[in-house]
């Protein structure tokens, strides 16, 4: 692919007189050779400029680029150009429909023509399957499912009753969708009884959902991923919670019942929200924070409990002084001990 077409597919500014330089990859500056495309995002990394092997790169108009072998694309957001670059160079394989005979599938589902079903596929009765979609091998899809046109469901997935699925959804393997939420009462001889768990998990379109993680069915109602939503590997989601449209949540995080996770919000690794808290939309949780109540829209918190960032490492920075006071409060009682002995004398 020529430069030019590149930078036109991806949002960027060719700044070089040769548009017809041959592109035929994408890569990280330090992997990327001679006919490949790489970015600089972070200044940090500039001093790799002078080793890449690249024949082109996304910038930002702030960035000064002196090396002379590199053609220069000019982004507003070099890291978004070169995502884009990636699909072009990476294209989804085209579908190709296919029916493994050793799939199991009830009588009362539609299947479609347009679908990809793989061996040892498990389908109940009265599931909904959309056009196009993908099911690798070894997934188990319950009674009364619904899924999306576009969908690919990726190995040991298990998809619980009732369950529904929007379209372009990507869900990879061994996640659960629908299981039981963890709800028990305590009955008069202080056993613990289980309350019965007869909501549904509804993942809105383009969704993807990580490896390993669980997204439990609600007691009654449901639980609900909006659209856009990103979910990482090990990710635990309670009953009857909410995660917003286009919010990002990293490996490990766990979400307690009922809780509501607000649009574009970011959940970085290992945090925990507790039960019945709500997540303002765009606030953002540094990594291992602890939620304990209510965030506020736009805030960024860390730590556990979680607060302010800004008075955060604030805390930190004090913090990293305690182990101090002890020697100096023995100096201070030195010197008033002398001080004492000096006026008794006296």
């Amino acid at each position: 692919m020529k430069l030019s077409e590149l930078a036109t597919q991806t949002g960027a500014l060719c700044e070089t007189r040769d548009g017809d330089i041959e592109i035929t990859g994408a890569a990280g500056l330090d992997e990327a050779q001679t006919g490949e495309v790489t970015f600089l995002s972070n200044p940090k990394y500039a001093n790799k400029l002078a080793t890449t092997r690249a024949s082109a790169i996304y910038v930002s108009d702030e960035v000064e680029i002196t090396h002379a072998d590199l053609a220069l694309l000019r982004a507003k957001d070099p890291y978004l150009a070169f995502t884009r670059a990636l699909i072009v160079f990476h294209p989804r394989a085209d579908f190709e429909p296919y029916w493994d005979p050793t799939a199991v599938i009830d009588s009362s589902t539609r299947v479609p023509k347009e679908v990809f079903i793989d061996a040892h596929v498990a389908i109940g009765k009265n599931v909904v399957i959309g056009d196009r979609v993908r099911i690798h091998a070894n997934v188990s899809i319950y009674d009364d499912v619904t899924i999306g046109d576009n969908t690919e469901i990726h190995s040991g997935v298990a998809i619980r009753g009732n369950s529904v699925i929007g379209k372009r959804v990507i869900i990879h393997n061994n996640a659960v969708i629908g299981s039981d939420g963890f709800g028990f009462a305590k009955d008069e001889d202080r056993h613990w009884l289980k309350i019965p768990q007869v909501g549904r998990v509804v993942i809105e379109d383009d969704v993807e959902i990580g490896a390993n993680t669980t997204i439990d069915r609600a007691s009654t109602g449901e639980t609900r991923i909006k659209r856009g939503a990103k979910i990482d590997n090990l990710v635990q989601i309670g009953h009857s919670c909410t995660v917003g449209e286009d919010a990002l949540l990293c490996a490990q995080v766990g979400i307690a019942g009922s809780s509501h996770v607000g649009d574009r919000v970011i959940l970085t690794g290992q945090v925990g929200i507790g039960g019945h808290i709500t997540v303002g939309d765009d606030a953002i949780l540094y990594p291992q924070s602890g939620v304990p109540n209510d965030v506020a829209p736009g805030e960024i918190l860390v730590g556990t409990p979680a607060f302010d960032v800004s008075s955060f490492w604030r805390a930190v920075a004090v913090f990293k002084k305690l182990g101090e006071i002890p020697k100096r409060i023995r100096a201070l009682e030195k010197r008033l001990d002398e001080v004492e002995k000096s006026k008794s004398a006296e």
